[in-house]
């Protein structure tokens, strides 16, 4: 599952063409245990005119070479919703693993965890770290996905 990022343009922003790239390389790597894979892409028109979902697929077909199905869901505007929005979509699935940096995946899995604390054994980690990449907007995610966690663990 791919978690969109605001994005404002007609084309995957920075953070979601790097995202997908953790989706793909992710399933690519499952596809070679010879397992099936799906990806959802989500993420609503939060910050432009098309949504975050379509940027996403668009990338991972277009750009990654994707030729495996594709699901999305256009219709959430936060990491909640993300997770809320998907479930009916993988709720079939025998793994499921959030696309996205360390951290905002970690608090990811922490909301599937409540609101659907019976698919918790099907959750999985992605691929998602590759030495010097994003470098610049590691420390940044490191700092907001710290204090994110800090309160989601507080409330």
């Amino acid at each position: 599952m791919v978690l969109g990022f605001r994005n404002s343009g007609h084309h995957a922003n920075t953070i979601n063409r790097w995202r997908a790239r953790i989706a793909v390389r992710t399933a690519r790597a499952a596809a070679l245990r010879s397992r099936p894979v799906t990806l959802v892409a989500s993420g609503g028109a939060v910050h432009g005119a098309v949504p975050e979902a379509d940027l996403l697929r668009g990338f991972i077909r277009d750009r990654r070479n994707w030729p495996g199905p594709v699901l999305v869901d256009r219709d959430s505007r936060s990491t909640w919703e993300n997770v809320s929005n998907i479930v009916p979509l993988v709720e079939r699935f025998d793994r499921i693993i959030f696309a996205s940096n360390g951290l905002h995946a970690e608090k990811a899995r922490a909301y599937l965890l409540r609101q659907r604390p019976d698919l918790a054994a099907r959750l999985a980690a992605a691929d998602d770290y590759r030495f010097g990449e994003m470098a610049l907007f590691k420390p940044l995610f490191a700092a907001v996905g710290l204090r994110k966690l800090r309160t989601l663990r507080r409330g």
